[in-house]
C-alpha cells in the first residue's frame, strides 16, 4: 500500500466522524454515481475517478496543519512523489522514505525550512502563553527545554527541515493516531460521567415530588430510547445488504461484495479508509437516534459510530494499516462472523464508566470546586487590597492638589499685596521712608542726621519728644510728692 494513501488519510479522515450531515452527502453523491439499469445483477461500475477532499478537515492531531502543509509540498516534487507510490508501509515506518528527502528540489526544501520555523515559533508562542496563564511571568522560559514533548520535531535544530525532521513526523503522526481513538473514548466517557454528575445535582435541589416526577421522566426516556428496530452487526453480510438496498437502491438477492466496494470506494485509491468505512453505518445509526428526539444524544451517536467503525476495523484490516484493502474485503466476506454475526450491543447496553470510575470522578469534581474556591477566596483578597491601596493613592492625589492650590493662593495673595509706586528723581527716597518708618527712626537716632530731618515733620517731632524725655531725672515711685489741693479747694473724692 502506498504512503499517500496512508498519509491522505490521516489527514482527511478525522473531521467528519462528528458529522452526520457530510456523510448523508457522500451517501447521496454514491447514490447518483450508480446507473441503475433493468437488469440490477449487471450493474455497470462507474469510472473511477479520484476526489480531492475538503481542504478544511484535519487529523485532530494538534500539528495537523504543520502535517498537512509538509505532505502537500512533498508531493508537489517529482521525484517525491513517484517514490511514495512504489514504497510499502513497513519501508515508511523505518523511515526509508525520510531519506528521500535529500533529492527533493531546492525550492521544496527552501519551502519546508520555512515551515518548520513557522511550527517553532508557534510552540514558542504557545509555551509563553500557557505561562503567562499559570502566573510564571517572572520566571525564565527554557525553550529548548519545553520543546522536547513535541516529538514531531527536531528542536535541536530550528531552521532547516532535515530527513530526521521527516523521519520524525511520520513515526509521530502513526503513534498520535493510533492513541486517537483511545482518547475519544476517553473524552467520550468523561462526558457521560459529567451528565450523570448534572443530574444527580439538580435533583438535589428539588422537592420530594419534584424528584419523583424527574426519576420517573428520566426512567421513561431510557425505555423510549431503547425501543428501536434491531441494529445489524456491524460489517456484516446483513448491514451490508441493508446500504446495497436502501441507499443503493439494489435488490438484496443481487448483492455482490466486489460491486459493493467499488460503490463505497467515494475517491477511487482502491481502499475503504475509516470515514468511507463510517458512512456505511449511518443506516444503522438512524435506526437508534433522532436529532428531534429529546431521549437521543447525538453525542452517544457519533461515539456508536466510533465503535463500530473500530470493530470493522479489528475484523477486516489484517496488516493494521487503518485502511481496507479490496483484499481483505472480500477475505472477511468469506468468513463466518460475516454470514453468522453476533447480535451488536448498543450504547445504552454498554454503560460507558462504572461505579468506582463515577465516585472517582465525583471526588475529582469536588476538588476542584474546593481549589476554585480558594482561588476565588484569594482573589476577593487580592481585590481587597488593590482597592485599598487604591484610595491610598486617591487620597494622596487629592493631599498633592490641595497642597498645589494652597501654594498659588499664596504666591497670588503675595502678588496681588505690593503697592504699584511711580516714582521720579529724588523722590525715591521719601517714599523708601514712607514704606520703612522704623528705618528712617532708626537713622534719625544717628548724629548729625537730625538736622537733616524736614522742619516740623512727625519725625522731626519724634526725635524732639525722646531728648526731652531723656532730660528728665529719673525717679522713683515713692519719690514723687503726693499732689496736696489748696486751701479751700476740696478734694474732689471727699463728699
Amino acid at each position: 500500500m502506498g504512503f499517500r494513501n496512508h498519509v491522505k488519510m490521516m489527514c482527511w479522515s478525522r473531521a467528519l466522524l462528528s458529522s452526520c450531515a457530510l456523510l448523508l452527502i457522500v451517501l447521496q453523491s454514491c447514490l447518483d454515481a450508480v446507473p441503475i439499469s433493468i437488469d440490477k445483477t449487471k450493474v455497470k461500475e462507474p469510472e473511477q475517478q479520484p476526489e480531492e477532499p475538503p481542504a478544511n478537515v484535519d487529523t485532530g492531531l494538534h500539528y495537523d496543519r504543520y502535517l498537512r502543509e509538509v505532505i502537500d509540498f512533498l508531493e508537489k516534487d517529482q521525484h517525491f512523489r513517484e517514490k511514495l507510490h512504489n514504497t510499502d508501509m513497513e519501508d515508511i515506518k523505518q523511515g526509508k522514505l525520510a531519506k528521500e528527502l535529500d533529492f527533493v528540489s531546492h525550492h521544496v526544501r527552501t519551502k519546508l525550512d520555512e515551515l518548520k520555523r513557522q511550527e517553532v515559533n508557534r510552540l514558542r508562542t504557545l509555551i509563553k502563553a500557557k505561562q503567562d496563564i499559570e502566573g510564571g511571568n517572572d520566571i525564565a522560559v527554557d525553550h529548548q527545554a519545553l520543546l522536547k514533548q513535541f516529538e514531531y520535531l527536531n528542536h535541536m535544530n530550528p531552521h532547516t527541515f532535515e530527513v530526521e525532521d521527516l523521519d520524525r513526523l511520520i513515526k509521530s503522526a502513526t503513534k498520535d493516531l493510533e492513541n486517537y481513538d483511545k482518547e475519544r473514548h476517553e473524552e467520550f466517557k468523561r462526558y457521560e460521567m459529567m451528565k450523570e454528575h448534572d443530574r444527580r445535582e439538580h435533583l438535589k435541589t428539588l422537592n420530594d415530588e419534584e424528584r419523583k416526577k424527574e426519576e420517573e421522566h428520566y426512567e421513561e426516556m431510557r425505555k423510549k430510547h431503547a425501543d428501536h428496530p434491531k441494529v445489524n452487526h456491524p460489517g456484516s453480510e446483513n448491514q451490508l445488504k441493508e446500504v446495497w438496498e436502501e441507499a443503493d437502491g439494489l435488490d438484496p438477492e443481487d448483492f455482490d461484495p466486489k460491486t459493493f466496494f467499488n460503490l463505497h470506494d467515494t475517491n477511487g485509491d482502491g481502499f475503504f479508509d475509516e470515514q468511507e468505512l463510517e458512512a456505511l453505518f449511518t443506516k444503522e445509526l438512524e435506526k437508534i437516534y433522532d436529532p428531534t428526539n429529546e431521549e437521543d444524544d447525538m453525542v452517544e451517536m457519533e461515539e456508536e459510530r466510533l465503535r463500530m467503525r473500530e470493530h470493522v476495523m479489528n475484523e477486516v484490516d489484517t496488516n493494521k494499516d487503518r485502511l481496507v484493502s479490496m483484499g481483505e474485503f472480500l477475505v472477511a466476506t468469506k468468513k463466518k462472523e460475516f454470514l453468522e454475526p453476533d447480535s451488536w450491543e448498543t450504547l445504552e447496553q454498554n454503560q460507558a464508566y462504572t461505579d468506582a470510575e463515577m465516585r472517582e470522578f465525583e471526588e475529582h469534581l469536588a476538588q476542584q470546586e474546593q481549589d476554585l474556591n480558594q482561588r476565588a477566596v484569594d482573589l476577593q483578597k487580592q481585590r481587597t487590597e488593590l482597592e485599598r491601596q487604591q484610595e491610598q493613592l486617591n487620597a494622596q492625589k487629592i493631599e498633592l492638589q490641595q497642597a498645589v492650590e494652597h501654594m498659588e493662593r499664596l504666591k497670588s495673595q503675595k502678588v496681588d499685596g505690593l503697592p504699584e509706586v511711580h516714582v521720579e528723581g529724588n523722590d525715591i527716597s521719601h517714599v523708601q521712608a514712607a514704606d520703612n518708618p522704623l528705618h528712617v527712626e532708626q537713622e534719625a537716632q544717628l548724629p548729625g542726621h537730625q538736622d537733616q530731618l524736614p522742619p516740623g515733620s512727625p519725625q522731626a517731632h519724634r526725635v524732639q519728644h525722646e531728648e526731652h524725655q531723656q532730660n528728665i531725672p529719673q525717679q522713683t515711685h515713692q519719690e514723687i510728692p503726693a499732689v496736696q489741693p489748696e486751701v479751700g479747694q476740696e478734694h474732689p473724692h471727699q463728699p
